[in-house]
């Protein structure tokens, strides 16, 4: 056994030795590119790929417009050189970069302008020429056609429509009879111009649309036959700029608002990607992400599903909105992990990540439970568990958890301990994690919100008043002489009233005869406010004294202001209700049933009910109620209570004060009471009325300010 162990040995080397020299043998013998080159041959600029041995075919390669690029593809063969980044910087070529794939090659050379190129052999070497760049001297021209036709007969155009993106900006989109229909776009002052070459456009889209209600920078579109073309006028207003694109047969043109930054992506929300521009006609779909990739540095893995053909026309668009187009165009579906993009038909992911969950949610159901201890601060055990347990519809002390709105899985519990405030939750291992992010995001602080109410109520008062006393006595039937006054053979007499005439003509005793029974008039001034009017008399009597005749003047004017301030306030916690109030309860009666009488209580109180709502910017969102009650009069017995409330939403600023409302009261009385028509004699009339003029004036303010507070020292 010793001797044949060596041998083994060096049968083994002898055989990698064999394979590793069949391995080298086979990459010698496989052709591949030794260099890259750059000369001027006859006015036009030549690049030389020299290969070990000579191609069947010209390789084949597309152009892309932005950045100017032009890519060519070797299949089966490798790169023999040094470097996979080439400088050159000749003419309008600044280098070449060579990838190696599994099973090909791809040249890219890097233009400073975009241009042609034509390929052909030359023994073991690929010539390609580039075309001519248009000089500074000799300025390219400003317009070129966005597609070229390449049909032989009209054709009509299928539809025209017109779009709002989600940022404001206008979309025309046309059907095309075909994918090789030729289009022209170019700016005309400030209008946008494009021509379908060889259509024809059918009676119903010959027409104007006025879209300036959609808020774009579109106003209008006109669409003509002109000849064998169609020729659409889009009239924008405004600073604005336009991009276009096309896939198979419907071509896109977007009108949006110019921004400062012209390098900045406009082009739709979310597209952050470098312009570039594509025609391709007919072109693989995994050929043209490979573009993509290759464009963007991104390393997409497609799916051996994705298949198909593509015309695609872009110019000045995003390569992440053009990567978005083709997939819309394919129905497919993207995953980005990392820098690698996974391509797939949208149904062939759906059904994997359907596969993908459903493992596990089969993993879930045996992976081990583990219990769990939370301590609770600031939150009540069993609020935090009804929160785990009440969109599984779980009672008690476990959670189902079947319902996807539980943080519970369907085999997790959880126990709520309310003198230690802990909960002890089962679950498997990712459960308790978000149960804990919860947790921690659910026990703070409550804060806090101290509320001040300040009711005002100011009076104003204004009284006036003015009377006036008139009367008058005749003594001489008293004291023993003719009372009254003569007329023809009889006497007359006048007094204040029948005592005071019956006493006066001695038809009763002259007791009768009092100030108060000799007065004619009695409109005395009214007492305002509780005050007493002020009084003048005068008397004008005869020389015996035993005739009179009295005046008396009185007046008042009563002027008040008055000022009551109630300030309850409150301290509660954030979106809690609080109450305070203060006032009396008053007793009355009240029949019964059974036709006894019971006690009864009404309240007259000042009350302050408010719940606040801290919002993130930091005001406070209150929803007050704000009661203040006085007694009133006594109606059948019971206590009348006056009222006023105010009952309202508001949004304040943190200590900012506010009010919510105000009651203004204001009556005014203006009374006259006067003789018949003595009372209306000019200014001997004022002696015959009375004049009263009253103005109350009661106005009621609450004013509320609202303080978060962030320690206990604001609450003192």
């Amino acid at each position: 056994m010793s001797k044949w162990m060596p041998n083994c040995r060096q049968v083994r080397v002898a055989a990698l030795g064999l394979i590793a020299f069949g391995a080298a043998a086979v990459a010698m013998a496989q052709a591949r590119i030794e260099s890259i080159t750059s000369s001027i041959q006859g006015g036009a600029e030549v690049v030389r790929i020299e290969l070990n041995e000579a191609l069947v075919a010209p390789p084949a390669g597309f152009v892309v417009q932005s950045p100017a690029r032009i890519a060519l593809d070797f299949p089966g063969v490798v790169s023999g050189l040094t470097h996979s980044n080439i400088a050159i910087d000749q003419g309008n070529l600044r280098g070449a970069n060579v990838a190696q794939g599994s099973n090909r090659t791809r040249v890219v050379l890097n233009l400073k302008q975009p241009t042609t190129y034509q390929a052909e052999l030359q023994g073991r070497a690929v010539l390609v020429t580039l075309g001519a760049v248009a000089s500074a001297a000799t300025p390219a021209p400003a317009t070129s056609a966005f597609a070229e036709s390449h049909v032989d007969t009209e054709q009509p155009l299928q539809g025209i429509d017109f779009r709002r993106s989600t940022d404001n900006a206008g979309r025309v989109v046309v059907d095309l009879p075909s994918n090789q229909v030729g289009v022209d776009i170019k700016q005309q002052g400030q209008k946008l111009v494009v021509e379908f070459l060889k259509t024809s456009l059918p009676e119903g889209l010959r027409r104007k649309l006025d879209v300036s209600d959609f808020g774009t920078p579109v106003q209008t579109i006109t669409t003509v036959q002109s000849g064998d073309r169609v020729r659409m006028v889009i009239e924008p207003k405004g600073a604005w700029e336009h991009s276009a694109y096309q896939s198979d047969k419907q071509l896109v043109v977007e009108v949006r608002q110019q921004k400062s930054n012209p390098d900045k992506l406009t082009q739709g929300p979310g597209y952050r990607g470098e312009k570039l521009s594509l025609n391709f006609q007919d072109i693989d779909v995994r050929s043209l992400l490979q573009v993509i990739a290759d464009f963007t540095n991104f390393n997409i893995v497609t799916s051996d599903s994705v298949q198909g053909n593509l015309t695609l026309r872009l110019k000045d668009v995003p390569w992440d909105q053009a990567l978005d187009i083709i997939l819309q165009a394919k129905n497919l579906g993207m995953k980005r992990v990392g820098n690698v993009l996974q391509i797939a038909p949208k149904d062939e992911m759906a059904a994997k990540e359907k596969a993908d969950l459903e493992a596990q949610a089969a993993i879930r159901n045996l992976e081990p439970l583990r219990t769990q201890s939370f301590q609770l601060n600031y939150t009540k055990a069993e609020d935090i568990k009804q929160q785990l347990t009440s969109s599984s519809g779980s009672g008690g002390g476990g959670g189902s958890g079947a319902n996807s709105g539980s943080l519970l899985s369907s085999r997790g519990s959880v126990i709520a301990e309310p003198r230690t405030n802990q909960l002890f939750i089962s679950d498997i291992p990712s459960r308790l994690e978000q149960i804990q992010d919860m947790i921690t995001k659910l026990d703070v602080p409550v804060r806090q919100v101290l509320i001040e109410a300040r009711i005002v109520e100011a009076t104003d008062t204004f009284g006036k008043s003015l009377g006036v006393k008139l009367g008058g006595a005749d003594l001489r039937g008293i004291r023993g002489g003719d009372a009254g006054y003569g007329v023809g053979s009889n006497r007359i007499a006048f007094g204040g009233n029948y005592n005071a005439i019956t006493s006066t003509t001695g038809q009763t005793d002259a007791g009768g005869l009092t100030s108060a029974s000799s007065q004619f008039l009695s409109l005395p001034a009214l007492g305002l406010a509780g005050a007493t009017p002020a009084n003048f008399a005068i008397s004008l009597f005869s020389s015996a004294a035993n005739r009179f005749l009295n005046l008396e003047l009185s007046a008042l004017e009563a002027d008040g202001k008055g000022k009551i301030v109630s300030s309850p306030r409150v301290v509660t916690a954030d979106q809690t209700k609080a109450l305070i109030e203060q006032g009396t309860e008053f007793a009355y009666q009240q029949a019964t049933s059974s036709g006894a009488t019971a006690v009864a209580f009404r309240k007259a109180v000042l009350k302050l009910e408010v719940t606040p709502q801290i919002t993130p910017e930091g005001n406070i969102i209150l929803d007050l109620d704000v009661n203040k009650d006085s007694p009133g009069g006594v109606v059948e017995g019971a206590m009348s209570i006056n009222t006023k409330r105010v009952k309202t939403q508001v949004l304040v600023e943190n200590g900012g004060t506010v009010v919510i409302g105000g009651i203004f009261e204001l009556t005014e009385t203006d009374q006259e009471n006067k003789v018949p028509f003595l009372g209306d004699v000019p200014v001997l009339g004022n002696l015959f009325k009375q004049r009263t003029r009253k103005a109350d004036k009661q106005e009621m303010l609450v004013f509320i300010t609202p303080k978060m507070i962030s320690d206990r020292g604001a609450v003192r």
